[in-house]
C-alpha cells in the first residue's frame, strides 16, 4: 500500500512538534548548567508568506475544488470564473500622436545627455473631432423600458 501525501504530512507535522519539544528541553538543561531558570521557549524564526495574484488564487481554488469533486465522485466541476475583459485597442490617430510624444522625449533626453538644448516644436494639429450623436426621446425612452425589462427579469430569476 502506497504512503499518501496526507500520511507524510501528519508525519512531518509530527516531527516537527517533538523537534520543538526537544529544543525546549534543551534550552532547559543550558540553563541549569549556567544556573539561570528557563522559562523562555524558542521561537521559531518568522517565515515571510508568498504572495500569489489574484488570477494564480483564483486558479488554485479551481483546480481544489475539481481535485475535490474528483474524490467525492461528483461528475462535474464547478463553472470556471469568466473571462478577463478584453484589451482596449488604441486609434491609429491616437498611436501616432504617442509614437510623435515618445519620439519628443527621447530627442529631448539624448540632447539633455548630450548637454545641448532642443528647441520646442508645435504640437500636431489635432483632427477634427465628429460631432457627438444625440439619442432622441423616442430612443431614450426605448433604452429604459429595455433595461426595465431586462432587471425585472434578473429579480424574478432571483427569486426563483
Amino acid at each position: 500500500m502506497p504512503i499518501s501525501k496526507s500520511i507524510i504530512e501528519a508525519a512531518i507535522r509530527g516531527f516537527e512538534h517533538q523537534k520543538t519539544e526537544i529544543d525546549a528541553q534543551l534550552v532547559e538543561l543550558r540553563a541549569m548548567l549556567s544556573g539561570e531558570t528557563a522559562n523562555t521557549t524558542p521561537e521559531a524564526p518568522a517565515q515571510k508568506r508568498k504572495k500569489f495574484s489574484a488570477a494564480a488564487r483564483r486558479k488554485m481554488a479551481e483546480s481544489q475544488k475539481a481535485r475535490w469533486a474528483k474524490v467525492k465522485g461528483e461528475s462535474e466541476p464547478a463553472a470556471p470564473a469568466p473571462a478577463p475583459k478584453a484589451k482596449r485597442k488604441l486609434s491609429a490617430a491616437a498611436r501616432a500622436t504617442l509614437a510623435a510624444n515618445l519620439k519628443k522625449a527621447r530627442a529631448a533626453k539624448a540632447a539633455k545627455a548630450q548637454g545641448t538644448t532642443v528647441k520646442k516644436t508645435a504640437p500636431a494639429p489635432a483632427q477634427a473631432q465628429k460631432p457627438k450623436r444625440k439619442l432622441s426621446a423616442a430612443g431614450r425612452a426605448a433604452i429604459i423600458a429595455a433595461t426595465k425589462k431586462m432587471w425585472a427579469a434578473k429579480r424574478a430569476a432571483a427569486k426563483a
